[in-house]
């Protein structure tokens, strides 16, 4: 299977690490977060989902920006400009003259600074969790004081060795003891503490509030309403500053795309990109989806805890090729075999 092949891109002296997904009629960019992994992201069946959803329609493109994840470490953290070479850099070796571009929180902001800077190679704009300024100010109501989110800031290396920091220490209903453990390893190969650090202690400068009207490709803006990272009045203040710009706000309150309602977010973006919503339009090669209706037939029975001679008596088949579908599940559904199969059938869709 399964999982894409890693390739990279060169930006000056920096490599920076993508992958491409999906074989549809538009490219779509995934710029991500304040740090990614492009590997490690398919650990997580719910974020592989997601990204697989986006890929039913699309050529995804997935990257780690320079000094996160898979791309070359650098000394500080980039500038927006450094960023924005490295989208280029990106879709130059993916065969990508022109895409639309998906920016997740921060990655919101940058996908705004490239689409007014880039209009020629910006098909659309779509933001998810984002903001223009980080901070409140006094013509600016929403987001924390400087001093607020550097309370917030300090505490984050909790989140690099168990998992548990996360929006400030609020909990999560989604984020039960597996998922911890799996975005405490996320965020560890993703960068470390003190780069992350830095990364949201330069955002904090930004502000590109001014640059809003002049943004003339497409744009969709999309916020859970009860998100407890980023308020959604940034999001409403971009609504009412992009031209033409469509606001859905979707209901929810966990950041964390991936977390929630996946497709009522990639539906949203399917909608605005090609007209029309079929999920999925192709078979994927990964998440329960892949599955074929044997390979379903036959994970449903091994949930159940079945052995696989107990599987091919009820099936009508032989023991080696109920294996044989085994070996096929588990590597679609990116676990380690049955027990792991039996443990998080709900989870995983198995049911």
């Amino acid at each position: 299977m399964l999982r894409p092949d890693t390739r990279y891109a060169r930006s000056g002296r920096v490599s920076v690490a993508y992958q491409v997904v999906g074989e549809g009629a538009i490219d779509l960019v995934l710029v991500p977060g304040f740090v990614s992994h492009v590997e490690v992201a398919w650990e997580e069946p719910r974020l592989a989902r997601f990204l697989t959803r986006l890929a039913s329609f699309s050529r995804l493109i997935v990257f780690d920006k320079r000094g996160t994840g898979m791309s070359d470490p650098v000394a500080s953290p980039p500038s927006m400009d450094e960023r924005m070479k490295d989208i280029g850099a990106v879709m130059d070796a993916a065969g990508s003259a022109r895409a639309a571009i998906f920016g997740i929180s921060e990655g919101g902001t940058l996908s705004l600074l490239f689409g007014q800077a880039h209009p020629e190679r910006t098909r659309a704009i779509v933001l998810y969790g984002s903001w223009s300024r980080r901070l409140v100010g006094p013509d600016y109501p929403y987001g924390p004081t400087a001093e607020q989110l550097e309370g917030v800031v300090t505490g984050m290396e909790r989140a690099w060795a168990s998992g548990e920091w996360w929006d400030g220490g609020q909990s999560s209903a989604f984020d039960d003891e597996r998922h911890r453990t799996w975005w405490a390893r996320y965020l560890r190969m993703a960068a470390s503490p003190a780069m992350a650090q830095n990364v949201i202690r330069m955002n904090m400068r930004l502000d590109i509030r001014d640059m809003l009207s002049k943004i003339n490709v497409p744009t969709l803006i999309l916020h859970r309403v009860g998100d407890s990272w980023i308020d959604v009045g940034h999001a409403r203040y971009l609504a009412e500053h992009i031209p033409n710009a469509t606001y859905v706000e979707l209901p929810g309150s966990e950041h964390r795309p991936w977390l929630g309602d996946v497709d009522a977010i990639a539906d949203e973006i399917e909608i605005f990109l090609t007209g029309q919503k079929s999920r999925p339009r192709r078979r994927t090669n990964i998440g329960v989806d892949a599955l074929s209706r044997r390979e379903t037939e036959v994970a449903l029975l091994a949930a159940r805890g079945e052995t696989a001679q107990a599987i091919a008596g009820q099936l009508y088949t032989s023991k080696r090729t109920v294996e044989t579908h085994l070996v096929s599940i588990y590597g679609k559904l990116g676990i380690s075999g049955k027990t792991e199969l039996v443990r998080r059938a709900a989870e995983l869709g198995i049911c």
